[in-house]
């Protein structure tokens, strides 16, 4: 078989991968959402199309999350807060774990403009 027919292996990029997993840690040191968010940044423009849907989706989950925390513990004080930051919690979960599914398989996510999941 000649080589020029030979398809070429796809570039496999773990950066997005490692960006979930990074905000997945930061539910334990809230610093690694911080450096996955800039990896995200530094990252978007040089990527393949696929990847560049994942770091768009991962730095408004940075932000949009972001947002909700600071709702959340604002209404901490009328203890309602409690009930918003454990969905808070679960919504990142939530957006991670379909990230990683797709960024897994090499696919674009989604639905990058979602507030939800």
């Amino acid at each position: 078989m000649p080589s020029d027919l030979v398809p070429a292996p796809a570039v496999k990029d773990d950066t997005p991968m490692i960006i979930y997993i990074l905000y997945l840690a930061g539910f334990f040191s809230g610093i690694t959402s911080l450096v996955g968010v800039i990896m995200a940044y530094v990252n978007k423009q040089s990527a393949a199309p696929w990847a560049q849907t994942h770091y768009r989706f991962q730095i408004r989950t940075f932000w949009i999350g972001l947002l909700y925390g600071f709702v959340s513990f604002v209404c901490l004080f009328i203890l309602i807060g409690i009930p918003m930051l454990i969905f808070v919690a679960v919504w990142m979960i939530v957006r991670c774990a379909k990230g990683i599914k797709a960024s897994s398989n090499g696919q674009p996510h989604p639905n990058v403009e979602t507030w939800w999941w």
